[in-house]
């Protein structure tokens, strides 16, 4: 049961992630990626919160959401590739932006969604 619960949560983390991706924004600077990599630690962050409190078999939720839609549905291939291809064309200020912003936020997210949950 837990591969069918991965392969669905799967599929529809990759079309949330698929529909996120077609929002258009200007300027050089790879935003949507940024956005899905720090929503898919909240969204980590938050699961793996229910996790620790409630200390029960937790099939469903780390089959289904931690593995199949936030696998899914975050993109850190795509976060690599964004960094490179702005190195290449010579945006190292917006690279290294980039790179800064997505981790620190995406980990006080993730730690601040585990807090929250677990704290009541």
């Amino acid at each position: 049961m837990s591969y069918l619960y991965v392969a669905l949560g799967g599929a529809l983390g990759s079309v949330l992630r698929y529909a996120f991706g077609k929002i258009k924004f200007d300027g050089v600077f790879p935003i949507q990626t940024m956005c899905i990599n720090i929503v898919g630690s909240l969204l980590i962050g938050v699961i793996t919160g229910f996790i620790l409190k409630d200390h029960q078999d937790s099939t469903f939720l780390i089959s289904f959401f931690k593995v199949g839609f936030c696998g899914g549905f975050t993109t850190f291939s795509s976060f690599s590739l964004d960094c490179i291809t702005l190195m290449q064309k010579g945006y190292w200020f917006q690279s290294c932006l980039y790179i800064i912003l997505s981790l620190s936020i995406s980990f006080i997210v993730l730690y601040g969604a585990m807090e929250f949950v677990t704290s009541f």
